[in-house]
């Protein structure tokens, strides 16, 4: 899958949109609160029972675990998930405008299990506390950044 996957508490995240959409600029601002590196760019879904884990893919470079690219920086290492982790959200890139303001609970099928979907606009002030407070929304726990 092309996207982001960031770890919280053994809960996996995953932000998918377009090129340029602010998914690693989203993804350095929750692991400066605490999240910690599955994948950028490729991550590796695979089915386990009834969770889809997300890990960094087994054909990738090891040389690129822990490594994220900062546009306008380059490639940075940042800490990185020790192992992957069961996929609790996906976050989908969406303009502002294009975003209901009191949307029902939204929900999409990957790899036959259905995952929570939450449409943001990566790059506002608020969306890595959006992201934290779906998580708790759908998994009954809020992550406080550390």
């Amino acid at each position: 899958m092309n996207g982001t996957a960031l770890a919280f508490d053994g809960r996996a995240v995953l932000l998918i949109g377009p090129s340029g959409a602010g998914k690693s600029d989203l993804a350095l601002r929750l692991i400066e609160g605490g999240a910690r590196l599955i994948a950028d760019d490729l991550v590796e879904l695979t089915r386990d029972g009834n969770q889809v884990m997300a890990g960094f893919p087994a054909t990738a470079p090891a040389e690129l675990r822990g490594r994220i690219e900062a546009r306008g920086l380059g490639i940075v290492a940042v800490p990185a998930a020790e192992r992957p982790a069961a996929l609790a959200l996906v976050v989908e890139a969406s303009a502002s405008d294009a975003i209901d303001r009191l949307p029902e609970d939204q929900f999409s099928q990957w790899l036959g299990v259905e995952i929570p979907v939450l449409r943001l606009a990566l790059l506002e002030a608020s969306a890595p506390t959006k992201v934290r407070l779906a998580l708790g929304h759908f998994s009954g726990s809020i992550i406080r950044p550390s």
